[in-house]
């Protein structure tokens, strides 16, 4: 199963990849040229330890996070394609605990435009969702696994009109097809309206998603992304994804980061918002 799982990202991903090969090869060499891709990738470190005559108390500590983010353009007079893609992974161990996964995220979207008009223009697009590793609640006694790799998975596909108002700010609504998949963990999946467990759970709706990137001083960029979802048949229940980040470059290969991440997606949590934040500093590079 775990195989399957992995090949269905792997051919998503691959997918994309041989998308936007093949429109480069078909091309003329002036518009090769209008491919721009960004990969950027960071790491942070934070290690705590205290010797047996140490007083104040404390507990030893390690915690990492990776992360990699990118994004490939190809824009043209009359076109624009752009596939995003973001990849993190974060544990931590404190004390005499097992180590414990802090972050973890799997993001790919990829988005054809048509320029018909200055303001409004005709899009398609699809996304994925989804993470690398086994996820628990810790705060269930004992531990209780809740999520696993692909499970769940989110797929979306959209069409729709987009709008750009200003440089550092683009929105679109449309039509679309959301698509969440799970294995084992079918509370994301399944309604409790039925007495079958649903593994997969597939609605049409609307979806708006708009898109926030703003410099605000040379060496700090605030970037924002809100995702809302109306399924047709559940139209008083908006699904609701947000991802905000404050990023400070302090020097060529030191960043802080401060990123806000909002969820409210029913029946997970009884459709309660979900939070999470994050405060870090460590190194970034840029590959790209």
């Amino acid at each position: 199963m775990e195989g399957k799982k992995m090949r269905k990202v792997f051919v998503f991903i691959f997918g994309l990849l041989y998308l936007n090969a093949s429109a480069q090869q078909a091309d003329t060499v002036e518009v090769k040229k209008t491919w721009i891709h960004n990969l950027v990738g960071g790491l942070n470190l934070t290690q705590v330890s205290f010797n047996d005559n140490w007083a104040q108390g404390g507990e030893n500590a390690l915690a990492y996070a990776l992360s990699v983010i990118g994004k490939s353009a190809n824009d043209l007079p009359k076109t624009n394609w752009t596939t995003s893609y973001k990849f993190a992974f974060g544990q931590t161990k404190l004390g005499d605990q097992g180590v414990r996964k802090t972050d973890d995220k799997i993001d790919l979207e990829s988005n054809v435009t048509y320029k018909a008009g200055a303001y409004l223009n005709p899009y398609i697009a699809a996304t994925l969702k989804t993470q690398f590793a086994s996820g628990f609640d810790y705060a269930a006694k004992p531990q209780t696994q809740v999520s696993n790799f692909f499970d769940p998975a989110y797929l979306t596909q959209s069409v729709g009109l987009a709008y750009q108002p200003i440089p550092q700010i683009k929105t679109r609504l449309g039509a679309a097809l959301r698509e969440v998949i799970t294995s084992e963990f079918n509370t994301y999946a399944d309604d409790p309206k039925t007495l079958a467990v649903e593994k997969t759970k597939v609605e049409g709706g609307l979806e708006s998603v708009t898109e926030v990137s703003w410099q605000l001083q040379s060496n700090l960029l605030f970037s924002g992304k809100l995702e809302l979802f109306d399924a047709f048949r559940n139209f008083d229940i908006i699904i609701m994804r947000s991802d905000n980040t404050l990023a400070a470059k302090i020097s060529k290969y030191v960043t802080v980061n401060f990123n806000v991440q909002l969820i409210k997606e029913p029946p997970v949590r009884r459709g309660k918002i979900q939070a999470k934040e994050t405060l870090a500093i460590g190194l970034s590079y840029t590959f790209l």
